[in-house]
């Protein structure tokens, strides 16, 4: 059986993955952003009912990164809760 030192550094370990994991959600959102702003761009003007449904799926998927954002910081949040009752 692991030790309580070996547990919190797993865990810590664990976390890092997660912050990691957390800057590639903030730097896809970026992303997401600056391909929605061209594509506005692009097609300004345009009527298409395609653009509109492009434009919906972008903020879409931004918002499924921010859920998902928020998912790992409760994630975070309950893992320092166990190592502190360690």
């Amino acid at each position: 059986m692991a030790s309580v030192a070996e547990v919190k550094a797993a865990v810590d370990a664990a976390l890092q993955q997660v912050t990691e994991g957390q800057q590639a959600i903030q730097a896809a959102r970026e992303k997401l952003g600056e391909a929605q702003q061209s594509l506005a761009a692009a097609l300004d003007g345009s009527g298409n009912d395609a653009v509109g449904a492009a434009h919906a799926q972008l903020s879409q998927a931004d918002q499924s990164l921010e859920e998902c954002l928020g998912a790992t910081l409760v994630a975070i949040e309950q893992a320092q809760q166990y190592t502190a009752t360690l």
